[in-house]
């Protein structure tokens, strides 16, 4: 649209500068002196824009089980030839290899990917994960029938969002020659390719407590489940209190009849706020309820959570009883809380602990009241609490769920086109991975039992790999693997 010049700023700070001047020095030619006229100025400066980062990272655990003298011949936790590896013997001929983030004795890894000890997305870290720079997770030269292994990748997602995806390549399939029992097994075979990848079988499923084992069923299995939820709202919630809410009441909206839930809330005492009820609605009504105040006394949390999931007017026998216990700071009496909670573990109550913030007592829920360290989990922030309760939804309602199974061969195909991964199973449709965020994938390889001689001198060789797209602005991420376009709905 055109304006009438008048009605245009359009004015550089030159011009307005010249045009004063020439004001002066009209001004002064016609001998009318110095004036003076009203003025403001108001200005914005300093603006900025930033690009974004999306930083994808690394780090493993591998497992074999084989014979006796495989220990050189494994790999873990993508720390770099050059940190000081160390070895565990879990006896049978297993052995486990990791490295602590300070030399020190092995921490468990579980410990350690959903901890906040080590760094993950910072720059130190950069030169122990994988970041840019493959290495193998397994070289072994003597795999027998009958050995397994299994490799569960760490992914950290820094800063922003992203969908991911997971690809993958047979790069060799090698017959390398045939020893005389193949050969009799198997006739003359001369095309070059071997055996083993159709005979190795292979499962690749999401990890949700990153403990290398696949887990396909929940708690509750074909029973009923009962869930209490044993909710901190000390004064030191004050901020936290909202997270906590949502998040609890989306948890709950995960449950279905004929399963169970109760709210309890710990300040100075503890307070059944719901009993068991299948009255999802009245469950979240109680949590809207909470207001922060008080002390800690997570001692009393725990057992009236376990009085309930035991005796409460709905409380079944034989269901499957599991407490939720979250808290940001320390218990006022540690001794309390860790006899509350080996009561209630020594019934049959699972407990998961939550650890919210800096201020937890993280070490603490996790060896004193937990189950076990698999069911502490952490929540450094309390946005990342709607992550945290839909891990666990995920372990104690569907279990751990598989993304691809088959024969090496089978599986490797379908990497090669390229497998989109789900960032959030709870919901429905396919959900990016949040930023700031560590999920885990496992891989899991078996050469059966009754395998012949037909794979004898046989190998194989992989790769397996992530890719991160970012997610905003990213509605239908198109994303093309070896020439194969694979897109959101490919899972």
């Amino acid at each position: 649209m055109s304006q009438d010049t008048n009605d245009t700023i359009g004015l550089s700070r030159r011009k307005m500068l010249a045009g004063l001047g020439a004001v002066g020095v009209a001004s002064a030619g016609a001998g009318l002196g110095t004036t003076a006229y009203f003025n403001d100025t108001e200005s914005f400066e300093g603006n900025t824009l930033t690009a974004g980062e999306l930083d994808l990272k690394l780090d493993y655990k591998s497992t074999y089980l084989g014979g006796p003298g495989r220990l050189d011949d494994i790999r873990a936790m993508g720390y770099g030839p050059n940190d000081n590896f160390l070895a565990q013997d879990l006896g049978d001929g297993q052995y486990l290899i990791g490295q602590a983030p300070a030399p020190a004795a092995l921490q468990e890894w579980e410990d350690l990917v959903q901890g906040e000890e080590f760094p993950f997305c910072s720059p130190e870290a950069d030169e122990h994960l994988v970041n840019g720079s493959g290495i193998p997770v397994f070289t072994l030269d003597d795999v027998k029938p009958g050995d397994s292994g299994e490799v569960t990748i760490s992914i950290h997602i820094c800063d922003n969002p992203a969908f991911l995806y997971l690809s993958g390549e047979l790069t060799e399939n090698a017959e390398n020659g045939q020893s005389e029992p193949e050969m009799e097994d198997e006739g003359e075979d001369t095309d070059g390719i071997g055996e083993l990848a159709d005979a190795i079988e292979v499962c690749v499923w999401y990890d949700e407590d990153c403990d290398n084992v696949y887990e396909p069923t929940g708690t509750g299995q074909q029973q009923e489940l009962e869930v209490a939820l044993v909710s901190d709202v000390s004064g030191s919630m004050s901020q936290e209190i909202g997270d906590l809410q949502t998040a609890a009441k989306d948890f709950v909206d995960n449950l279905s009849n004929p399963d169970e839930a109760a709210a309890i809330s710990f300040s100075n005492g503890a307070s059944l706020d719901q009993g068991l009820t299948t009255n999802y609605q009245a469950v979240k009504d109680a949590i809207d309820q909470y207001t922060a105040g008080g002390g800690t006394d997570m001692g009393q949390g725990i057992t009236t959570g376990s009085t309930e999931l035991l005796s409460g007017a709905n409380a079944t026998a034989g269901a499957s009883k599991v407490m939720i216990v979250l808290t940001d700071g320390q218990p006022s009496s540690t001794s309390a809380a860790t006899s509350a909670a080996t009561a209630a573990k020594d019934a049959g109550i699972r407990i998961f602990t939550i650890a919210l913030g800096a201020g937890a007592a993280t070490s603490f829920l996790e060896n004193n009241i937990a189950t076990s360290p698999d069911d502490a989990f952490i929540a450094p922030d309390p946005a990342d609490l709607d992550t945290v309760y839909a891990e666990i939804a995920q372990i104690v309602l569907a279990g751990e769920q598989k993304i691809l199974e088959g024969s090496m061969a089978e599986v490797f195909a379908e990497l090669a086109e390229g497998v989109a991964l789900d960032g959030n199973r709870q919901e429905e449709g396919r959900q990016p991975y949040p930023g700031a965020t560590t999920q885990c994938i496992g891989f899991e390889w078996t050469l059966p039992a009754e395998v012949g001689n037909e794979i004898q001198t046989d190998s194989v060789m992989f790769d397996i790999g992530l890719y991160a797209e970012q997610s905003r602005h990213n509605d239908d991420p198109q994303v093309t693997f070896n020439g194969t376009e694979a897109n959101s709905t490919s899972v």
